[in-house]
C-alpha cells in the first residue's frame, strides 16, 4: 500500500484518537474548523512547517510506531530534523547506506544529468522569452560526466547576462547574493525551491547533506 504523505505549512493542532491523527485548524475568525482524521496506518511521512504547530506526544509516540518519518523545518521552510523510529525503519537504511556507498562514478554521472537537465530548462525559458538560446542548448548537448569542462558556470554565465537584456530599468546585471535587486527577489525564490527540494529528498528517504558535488569545508 502507498503510504500518505501529510504536509502542514499553517498553524494546526495535531493529536490521536482511536489511532487516527486529529487535524484542527483554525478558522479565520479565531474559531476552530471541525476536526479532520486520518488513519495513522496509512501515514508515511509528516512534514511539520510552521512554528505554530501543536504535536501531543501520543500522536508522535503512535506516529514514530507505525514507522511515520517525522520532519521539521525552520524558518526559511528547510528540514532541520528527521524523526525515525528507533526500532528500526528497514527502507530508510536501505536507502541511507546505498546513499552513502555511492560510487563516485555514479555521483559524476548523475551530476551531469543534473547539470544538462538544468542549463537545457534555461535555453527552454530563453526559447519561450525569444531570447538566442542556442548558446545554452549547445551547452547542455556537451555536459561531460561530473561537468568537467564547467558547462554549469559559462551557462550561468550567459544566461544571467542576458535574461534581463530587455527590460530597460535592469542594466548590466550581475548574479549576487548580496547584489542590488532583483537579486533579493531571486533570492526568495532560489530559498523556496530549494526548500521544496529538500523537502522532496528527504520524502524520498534520501539525506540532503548528502550531496552528489557540492561539499561544505567540512568535506574537502
Amino acid at each position: 500500500m502507498l503510504k500518505r504523505t501529510l504536509y502542514f505549512g499553517n498553524p494546526a493542532q495535531l493529536s490521536k484518537k482511536n489511532e487516527q491523527l486529529v487535524v484542527v485548524l483554525p478558522t479565520n475568525a479565531g474559531e476552530t474548523a471541525k476536526p479532520v482524521t486520518i488513519p495513522i496506518e496509512d501515514i508515511g511521512l509528516v512534514v511539520l512547517d510552521n512554528a505554530q504547530i501543536q504535536l501531543s506526544q501520543a500522536l508522535m509516540a503512535a506516529l514514530l510506531a507505525n514507522n511515520v518519518a517525522l520532519i521539521t523545518c525552520d524558518e526559511q521552510h528547510l528540514p532541520t530534523g528527521l524523526l525515525l523510529n528507533l526500532n528500526g525503519h528497514s527502507h530508510q537504511t536501505l536507502h541511507f547506506r546505498n546513499q552513502i556507498a555511492a560510487s563516485d562514478t555514479l555521483k559524476k554521472q548523475l551530476w551531469q544529468q543534473t547539470i544538462k537537465a538544468k542549463i537545457s530548462n534555461q535555453a527552454n525559458l530563453f526559447r519561450e522569452l525569444q531570447l538566442p538560446h542556442a548558446p545554452l542548448q549547445k551547452l547542455a548537448e556537451g555536459v561531460k560526466t561530473g561537468d568537467s569542462t564547467n558547462n554549469e558556470a559559462q551557462a550561468a554565465a550567459y544566461y544571467w547576462k542576458n535574461l534581463f537584456s530587455a527590460i530597460p530599468i535592469i542594466q548590466n546585471f550581475r548574479r549576487e547574493r548580496e547584489g542590488e535587486s532583483p537579486n533579493n527577489l531571486l533570492n526568495y525564490g532560489y530559498a523556496i525551491l530549494r526548500a521544496t527540494v529538500a523537502r522532496a529528498l528527504v520524502g524520498s528517504g534520501l539525506l540532503p547533506t548528502l550531496g552528489i558535488f557540492h561539499r561544505n569545508q567540512s568535506l574537502k
